[in-house]
């Protein structure tokens, strides 16, 4: 199973570095991925540790895809990292071992700590429809241009039923790349 959520890791110099990821479960493992080069990956393997922040508030992960890195944060509870502020809950986590990989390491993690801060009530059509929109635009340098608007119909259906403010906000975002690569495969006669 993969979790979509944040992951935020400390550099040396005790800076915050937030980035959407999909973790992956694995019995009683958090797995990251982190594709090289990655801030992530450097933090964690330095520091030994990472905290995943469970949000509902899609903003976060299209922000940090377009350079809007700059969410409230508070100190985690157990270990030496910082939690996104408004999240509904967090995982703080131990790195056990890395499978080094060219490409894209494991970074095998337990948890060490669990907190629920907030109720779930749940998501709605436009969050899920950000969250593949934000995965889109993670991969848009390696995306056909078909796939890319195909996916986007479909994808602005359930988004244009059920979307809020936030998902609007989160929505203008992640278009931003789009169009700026549309405007360029077209300059390019493409």
């Amino acid at each position: 199973m993969i979790q979509e959520t944040i992951v935020t890791s400390l550099s040396t110099d005790g800076q915050c570095h937030i980035a959407p990821m999909g973790v992956h479960v694995e019995n009683d493992f958090l797995i990251i991925l982190p594709f090289r080069p990655s801030l992530t990956l450097e933090n964690i393997t330095h520091s030994g540790c990472a905290v995943l922040s469970h949000s509902d508030d899609v903003r976060v992960f299209a922000g940090c895809l377009t350079g809007r890195r700059s969410w409230p944060l508070v100190a985690a509870e157990r270990i030496a990292g910082m939690r996104l502020r408004d999240a509904l809950s967090h995982q703080e986590l131990e790195l056990v071992r890395m499978e080094d990989n060219a490409v894209r390491p494991r970074l095998i993690c337990r948890v060490v700590h669990t907190a629920t801060h907030a109720s779930f009530t749940g998501f709605n059509r436009a969050q899920f429809s950000v969250l593949e929109l934000a995965i889109l635009v993670s991969r848009l340098d390696r995306l056909p241009k078909e796939k890319l608007e195909s996916d986007l119909a479909y994808l602005r259906i359930g988004f244009e039923k059920t979307a809020g403010e936030r998902e609007r906000e989160a929505w203008e975002w992640l278009m931003e790349p789009i169009d700026s690569r549309r405007r360029k495969t077209e300059g390019d006669g493409l």
